[in-house]
């Protein structure tokens, strides 16, 4: 297997990987812990949250733009390129409608005002384990191909240094 196919693979696998704890690790564990600690009120949890998620958005486009550049790179297989299109559709709708829409909704709770329960929020959690799904299922098919791939490269006879006529 060639060093740059290797290298590529595994920043492919990581990338999706990473990406992966990370949506879990604050989509799932920070954020609705942090309401249970003592003495988090509303306006201080989702102060938090609008950082942290924030964050969490800068880092998800630089682990996405990673796994595509591989990919690209690569030229990996059609279902690994569509779970790459499922997971950029989902994370540029997050970046570029929904935080903004779910931030101005915060601002208007941190202002005083008291919003009704959107359906806003709602749909960023049902994309969220959406696009877990796809990162783990993604990030599997991306191993599984580089595997394959490296199995057929080292199961090839290696060419002779040597000519025969």
């Amino acid at each position: 297997m060639r060093r740059s196919h290797t290298t590529g693979s595994l920043l492919l696998t990581l990338a999706l990987f990473v990406w992966a704890g990370m949506v879990i690790g604050i989509s799932f564990l920070e954020a609705p812990l942090k309401f249970t600690a003592p003495h988090i009120t509303v306006p201080l949890g989702l102060g938090i949250g609008r950082i942290v998620f924030a964050a969490l958005n800068k880092a998800e486009l630089t682990l996405g733009i990673l796994a595509l550049v591989s990919a690209f790179y690569l030229r990996v297989p059609v279902r690994v390129g569509i779970g790459l299109a499922v997971l950029s559709a989902i994370l540029l709708a997050q970046t570029f409608w929904l935080l903004p829409a779910l931030d101005v909704r915060a601002t208007a709770v941190l202002a005083g005002s008291t919003a009704p329960p959107g359906f806003l929020h709602m749909l960023y959690i049902g994309l969220e384990v959406l696009k877990l799904v796809f990162l783990l299922l993604t990030g599997t098919w991306a191993h599984g191909w580089a595997l394959q791939v490296a199995r057929q490269r080292t199961s090839a006879p290696a060419p002779s240094p040597y000519r025969t006529v």
